[in-house]
């Protein structure tokens, strides 16, 4: 004879399978058919693997032509992810979209260990990454879009770059910093920015077209197009007034 306990549903536990995958999915036969993808064809190595995944995986995200998928991806909320053509998720890369989306550009590349990740649960209207073409994020990259981050064309990070659109309040030292809700204004790097291994680019800022951020830099205010900035916080070093090139250099893709 079953006990109560075994006979009666806890609604506890309802409610937090239930909250789990809201939190990992639109809707529950989302969540069947984007883990049942990713268990057919997510494990499977070599260009076998990514050759089944740019077929299968159309099947739960948006791609324009064919879009290079390694194994080890993680997908969450697959629906509002969208590739563009020729781009390519490496190996370890997680993209967590939630209803604004993950767009990336044609030709633009996520490496090794990257996450890019919009966890919108406060309903903030402007949560969303949005990459463009032929840029490159940098290996083991954090990319937190609740405030909406855009990402320009041509834009490479070198590894471990944050990007952090979103920041703690914590002026009310009567109440505790998890109840004084956050800040989320968005972060914009415009094209053909380079940012430095280990920089990090806080809540609000704009880096402007053309400039360069030192390795290691803590990015805190907006930065002029054509300028190397770099220190903590950190400062304009010197601007790019250079004469420009009479020939175009061949894209280098690493």
């Amino acid at each position: 004879m079953s006990s109560k306990n075994e006979s009666t549903p806890n609604p506890r536990h309802q409610s937090n399978l239930g909250l789990y995958i809201s939190r990992q999915s639109s809707s529950l036969g989302r969540y069947i058919l984007e883990q049942t993808a990713m268990a057919i064809a997510g494990w499977i190595p070599s260009v076998i693997g990514v050759g089944l995944r740019s077929v299968l995986y159309r099947a739960i995200l948006h791609m324009d032509g064919v879009a290079a998928i390694e194994s080890g991806v993680r997908l969450r909320y697959a629906d509002h992810i969208h590739l563009g053509d020729r781009s390519y998720l490496d190996q370890g890369t997680y993209l967590h979209a939630c209803p604004a989306g993950i767009t990336i550009g044609q030709n633009s590349y996520i490496m090794h260990g990257a996450i890019l990740h919009v966890y919108n649960f406060r309903d903030l209207p402007h949560a969303f990454i949005h990459i463009g073409r032929d840029s490159l994020i940098g290996e083991l990259n954090v990319l937190r879009g609740q405030g909406g981050i855009t990402i320009g064309d041509r834009v490479y990070t070198a590894p471990l770059v944050q990007l952090l659109a979103v920041n703690h309040i914590y002026d009310d030292p009567t109440r505790p910093m998890v109840e004084q809700g956050i800040t989320a204004d968005g972060i914009v790097v415009e094209d053909d920015v380079w940012i430095g291994a280990g920089a990090i680019v806080t809540d609000g800022v704009t880096i402007g077209r053309g400039s360069v951020v030192a390795a290691g830099a803590v990015v805190t205010a907006d930065v002029p197009p054509h300028s190397v900035v770099g220190g903590i916080p950190a400062k304009v070093l010197k601007k790019i007034e250079g004469s420009p090139s009479t020939e175009r250099a061949k894209p280098v893709y690493y």
